[in-house]
């Protein structure tokens, strides 16, 4: 079968970024609904056509991956906002309780990046924003599409899909 618009696409791969450095890999394949919210445009937009088998690699820009990097969604705030133990790395859906950052997005994910003794700094870009990638994708498989998932519109596998 081959991906069309409204499919399910399993897939494994190597992710880089532009100087050859191993970003994630995918050994076990994965399912993403094509046509719904699962993968970003361009990644669908050259999967059309293939079958399972089939090996595409891709050149992603940031404006075609994750976005550029917007150091307006950079946030000091308050250390004692925050739950005693905590670590870099740790993320937070919208800003916490009795933060003061009162412009922050609130439906941005915010991740911990640094901590000192007075305050935190939440990043709410996503971690590969302004980064270009270069995608090594397989088919592992296709498969039609199920009703209940078309309307879901989403397999829940995002980590190809900008909120």
């Amino acid at each position: 079968m081959e991906i069309t618009p409204h499919c399910v696409v399993a897939l494994t791969w190597t992710l880089k970024d532009t100087t050859g450095e191993e970003l994630d890999t995918l050994e076990e394949p994965v399912e993403f609904l094509v046509g719904g919210r699962d993968l970003l445009a361009k990644i669908e937009e050259a999967l059309q056509g293939h079958e399972r088998g089939d090996r595409v690699d891709l050149h992603l820009e940031p404006e075609d991956a994750f976005g550029d990097y917007d150091e307006n969604l950079v946030f000091l705030e308050p250390r004692d906002v925050f739950p005693k133990e905590l670590e870099e790395g740790v993320t937070f859906e919208g800003m916490p309780p009795g933060a003061t950052s009162k412009d922050a997005p609130g439906d941005v994910i915010y991740t911990v990046t640094e901590i000192y003794p007075e305050h935190v700094v939440l990043d709410g870009n996503h971690p590969l924003a302004g980064i270009a990638l270069r995608l090594h994708l397989k088919v592992e498989d296709v498969r039609e599409v199920t009703e209940e998932e078309l309307e879901a519109g989403t397999l829940g596998m995002g980590f190809f899909r900008v909120e």
